[in-house]
């Protein structure tokens, strides 16, 4: 079993920034990736950014060049920098710990607006 808790959403302007936190606990030895996820209201959930073990990087063709996904190892903490936000980023993000190809864990979320 591996816990995920989630941190930072908030209100921001367009064009700010904000930094999203994903604290893992348990099983965390077992983890092979971790990812953002997003989904905005009426939409499906998607893939933001993951991050494998070994330090592999991928992003949405939406958030590339602005989003930074890292981690520190030590805290076995993941961070998604968030930087010219625009309004469609709106959505709740999800925390993501894959063990396997068909198994993972998730956050419970934390809402990002992105609004004047």
């Amino acid at each position: 079993q591996v816990q995920l808790v989630e941190s930072g959403g908030g209100l921001v302007q367009p064009a700010g920034s904000l930094k999203l936190s994903c604290a893992a606990s348990g099983s965390i030895f077992s983890i092979y990736a971790m990812g953002w996820y997003r989904q905005a209201p009426g939409k499906e959930r998607e893939l933001v950014a993951r991050i494998t073990r070994t330090g592999n990087t991928n992003y949405a063709d939406s958030v590339t060049g602005r989003f930074t996904i890292s981690r520190d190892n030590a805290k076995n903490t993941v961070y998604l920098q968030m930087t010219s936000l625009k309004p469609e980023d709106t959505a709740v993000y999800y925390c993501n710990a894959a063990v396997s190809a068909t198994l993972g864990y998730w956050g419970q979320g934390t809402q990002v607006t992105v609004s004047s």
